[in-house]
């Protein structure tokens, strides 16, 4: 989050930007939105405070994203060399599993939610590589200790009552994706920053010896992408699956051959210190 100034103000939930607005009624405070429908719940919850406070200096830049279009993306791309997915656990708490039922009912591909301790994803993976074995298409819940069916009514409902779809939004690796991000309504006209401020459409291209795109439709593996490992790293990422610490290939990374050549090399140059 930024200030008026260009300040820095840190990595923080929507209501801290909204108190941090109140107490500084002479500074405008912008709050940079970003997450699935797991955080745009919060910040739904935040401009509606802000609304019903009559909080004039804070604005909302949304960059929020819901999770069926790129899903649905992923699945019509004519590469596609996937045999299953991991439903994303945080995000049905809100959406649930209905959404999901597209999946199996139209590719014939099989999903499984899965939380995300480890044994809750071992057992998703052996959910998923069941119904292949088995030679079914569901869609499964195995975190059903947090997951419902139809997700969180009272999140969908501030979620419609404060959002709407983007025509329109890009994203790294996948490209344009229609119906993917979320707005501010025009009732909340007032907090929206791309209203107030004059933000220029700035498009950032995926570099091109990223492959991001390929990995995310299981065309490779992450360390047959020609920089892996090398020019990209969690120290130095340059697509978004290794910038993320949830992505596919900063996982490989951090817990494959990757992380253990690289524990390797280390020892070696503490011993010739040494």
């Amino acid at each position: 989050m930024i200030d008026d100034q260009g300040e820095q103000l840190g990595i923080m939930v929507p209501f801290d930007a909204l108190k941090i607005a109140r107490d500084n009624p002479d500074r405008d405070v912008v709050f940079f939105a970003v997450g699935f429908e797991t955080t745009a719940p919060s910040t739904a919850l935040t401009l509606l405070q802000a609304k019903a406070k009559a909080v004039t200096n804070f604005t909302v830049f949304s960059n929020h994203v819901t999770i069926v279009p790129p899903l649905k993306a992923i699945l019509e791309s004519p590469d596609l060399r996937l045999n299953g997915f991991l439903g994303p656990g945080h995000v049905s708490t809100v959406v649930g599993q209905r959404p999901y039922r597209f999946v199996p009912a139209e590719h014939g591909l099989p999903l499984v939610t899965a939380g995300f301790e480890p044994l809750d994803i071992l057992q998703a993976i052996s959910m998923l590589l069941t119904q292949i074995r088995e030679g079914r298409c569901e869609v499964e819940n195995q975190y059903s200790r947090v997951v419902r069916e139809d997700g969180n009514p009272r999140a969908l409902a501030v979620l419609a009552d404060v959002f709407e779809l983007r025509p329109h939004f890009e994203w790294r690796g996948l490209g344009f994706i229609s119906q993917s991000g979320l707005k501010l309504r025009p009732e909340f006209a007032a907090f929206d920053a791309e209203l107030r401020y004059e933000i220029p459409g700035v498009r950032v291209a995926d570099p091109k010896a990223c492959q991001c795109g390929e990995v995310l439709k299981g065309v490779i593996k992450p360390w047959e992408c020609k920089v892996f490992g090398t020019a990209c790293t969690p120290e130095t990422p340059i697509g978004t699956c290794m910038v993320s610490s949830e992505g596919a290939c900063a996982a490989y990374y951090n817990f494959g051959r990757m992380h253990r050549e690289a524990a390797v090399t280390l020892g070696r140059r503490s011993k010739q210190t040494a």
